[in-house]
């Protein structure tokens, strides 16, 4: 709301706005094939995606991404220091129109941040059918990963499971295929243990075996907006990011970020800087001003890069 009321008081006209934000794992903490470790709650990441087709609009033309697509049209973007990243879509990003009051804005658009081969793989696991949620496996307390995964790859007696699975990704995905063998698919002594499962249940209990932060393990929050506006006849860019790393396991960049500014709002509230009745979102300067200054005082702060394009 900052910017877009930057540009709006500069007399523009904001014409298009792209959001992005990713939960990750510090770079010097990102030990794993698949450059990732929890920092939200596991099952919102099993099942994200799964509510509907993802929407947007992208120069007044509206697209939708059914879950199926979702992890397979990616936008591609770089941060100095940090690196490559890759974004899909999140959910609905059209009633975000209203919200920032862009009601008549040709494109805007929300995704989700991962490290780059992740959604790519991830859409594997889509495919396979390891992330539904919509009944119960048999005997599913007494699946092994390699069972579970077996499950779900066709039957061929004289074929082992590693030699199915490489031909279901593909025999060139040896990459992909280091993904899945890494989380511990192949494993067939460990019975997962869990009655009435579904198969993202079983899936979400793989993962956290292998992706939970380990002690001493940081988080890193990213955060990316990518504006384009109209002024006086000319075309103008700002991007701006936000990168934070967490300071434990406790005070991590997810919980701070998310904890802080409401920590704040509710200072503002109890010394009377706040006045206003019943819920509000942070859309008006009295109160994103005062969040976005503490919150730069303890660390969290955007970076700002403007560029004209014609």
């Amino acid at each position: 709301m900052k910017i877009i009321h930057e540009i709006q008081e500069e007399g523009g006209k904001v014409h298009s706005f792209k959001s992005f934000c990713g939960g990750l794992v510090a770079p010097e903490f990102d030990n794993n094939p698949w450059n990732y470790k929890f920092t939200w709650n596991p099952r919102n990441v099993v099942l994200a995606g799964q509510g509907g087709a993802s929407c947007f609009i992208e120069e007044n033309q509206y697209k939708y991404i059914p879950y199926r697509r979702l992890f397979k049209r990616l936008d591609h973007m770089k941060l100095n220091g940090y690196g490559d990243f890759e974004g899909y879509a999140n959910r609905d990003s059209l009633k975000y129109r209203a919200i920032y009051g862009l009601d008549d804005i040709p494109t805007i658009y929300r995704g989700t941040l991962r490290r780059p081969g992740y959604s790519t793989a991830w859409s594997k696991m889509i495919d396979l059918g390891l992330t539904d949620d919509n009944y119960q496996m048999e005997f599913s307390e007494k699946l092994t990963p390699r069972q579970f995964l077996n499950a779900f790859l066709h039957y061929d007696p004289s074929k082992t499971i590693e030699v199915k699975l490489a031909e279901f990704l593909g025999t060139e995905e040896k990459e992909m295929y280091l993904r899945f063998e890494w989380l511990g698919f192949f494993e067939d002594t460990n019975p997962m243990g869990i009655s009435n499962a579904s198969p993202a249940q079983l899936l979400q209990e793989i993962l956290v075996r292998k992706l939970s932060l380990a002690a001493g393990d940081k988080d890193m929050l990213v955060m990316y907006h990518d504006f384009m506006y109209h002024l006086n006849g000319e075309t103008f860019r700002i991007e701006s990011h936000m990168v934070n790393i967490g300071e434990d396991q406790t005070y991590t960049s997810m919980s701070n970020t998310v904890g802080l500014p409401v920590a704040i709002c509710a200072k503002m509230i109890l010394t009377g800087k706040i006045t206003a009745k019943g819920v509000q979102m942070p859309l008006a300067k009295e109160i994103y001003e005062p969040i976005l200054a503490e919150l730069a005082e303890l660390g969290i702060s955007f970076k700002e890069k403007k560029t004209r394009l014609t």
